[in-house]
């Protein structure tokens, strides 16, 4: 080829290039992500976030049983809700003992044919002070990441439920993206799951800057409407802690959880991410009639399989319950709105 002529070549690959959309970090190609038809996690339960086991075994009320009893009921997976930051010496060092109990769960989960989600759960202390909860944080994924690294694909990684306050906006996408690498250090293929501020929050979707990572699972959490989900908790409010008698099922109510879901997919689809709703329910102790908490239930669950979403409902017991552990069974009409 003369001078001339590939002079003229590199010109027209130079302008070529020139010419090229950026690539949005957040967007990896379609070809190289986890999507929803290849990430194991499909319904699933949350479990143990509140249960003595932690503290005292010999108070336990989860016992190792129940992983085959939530295996054999139609789940396939569990989100385990981990408080470890009150588990820390002074120095950040995670107790042996309970690193020891850790390893008990996973292992008994994956003997009942289980996946598992590790959802680092100190979503308040994290969202009181930054300082704090980045120290804590860190050395929660320096110690947790390493010592599962050789475990199958079917466990993964939540860096962090719910940020909110002090870790709304900039400062959720800076802290996560820190966690995020220093868990790639050790379990470069891990799946990761990652979620909006103003705890998982799908209105918050559009502000998660994402890396062109391949192995992410965007969550989100919904409780909506709060007054009703929520009406009589001690935790939620004064407003709504003192709220009852609100109903739920209108066709207004159907058609915005649609409209809600439909925003979840539109964003799914731009970014080409697959989706997990990783909380949702109805709480139990406030005196709404059980109908309409089962009618929740199951619009919820059909709304994020109609929109292709995987989810994992709150909780196995404790509050939101789907099962009794003083009869040793299913609440059956929350299971059946759950698993048809």
């Amino acid at each position: 080829m003369g001078l001339k002529a590939l002079c003229g070549l590199l010109l027209m690959v130079l302008a070529g290039c020139a010419a090229a959309p950026p690539l949005n970090p957040g967007t990896p190609p379609a070809s190289s992500i986890l999507t929803q038809a290849n990430q194991p996690f499909h319904r699933g339960v949350n479990v143990l976030g509140y249960d003595p086991y932690w503290t005292d075994t010999a108070k336990r009320r989860f016992q190792w049983r129940h992983f085959a009893e939530i295996r054999k009921g139609g789940f396939d997976f569990v989100r385990v809700v981990l408080q470890a930051f009150k588990h820390m010496d002074a120095n950040n060092r995670l107790d042996p003992a309970w690193l020891a109990k850790l390893d008990e769960v996973v292992r008994e989960a994956q003997k009942a044919g289980l996946g598992i989600i590790l959802d680092e759960h100190d979503f308040n202390p994290c969202s009181e002070d930054l300082h704090v909860c980045s120290a804590k944080l860190t050395a929660f994924w320096q110690q947790v990441a390493p010592r599962y690294a050789n475990h199958p694909r079917t466990v993964a990684f939540e860096l962090l439920n719910e940020p909110h306050d002090k870790l709304n906006g900039e400062s959720w996408n800076r802290l996560f993206a820190e966690q995020l690498a220093l868990v790639r250090q050790t379990n470069p293929n891990r799946i990761v799951v990652v979620g909006p501020t103003h705890w998982n929050s799908l209105n918050d979707l559009p502000l998660l800057k994402l890396p062109p990572d391949p192995n992410l699972l965007v969550t989100f959490h919904y409780y909506d409407p709060f007054h009703f989900t929520h009406q009589g908790a001690t935790w939620a409010g004064e407003d709504v802690k003192k709220l009852k008698g609100v109903t739920w099922g209108s066709d207004q109510d159907r058609a915005a959880l649609s409209s809600d879901f439909d925003k979840v997919a539109a964003w799914s689809d731009a970014h080409n991410r697959p989706i997990l709703l990783g909380e949702f329910g109805a709480y139990d102790n406030s005196g709404t009639p059980l109908d309409l908490r089962v009618a929740y239930t199951a619009a919820v669950r059909a709304e994020a399989e109609r929109h292709g979403f995987d989810w994992s409902y709150w909780q196995f017991d404790g509050d939101f319950i789907v099962w009794d552990m003083k009869t040793q069974r299913w609440i059956e009409p929350i299971h059946k709105a759950l698993i048809p």
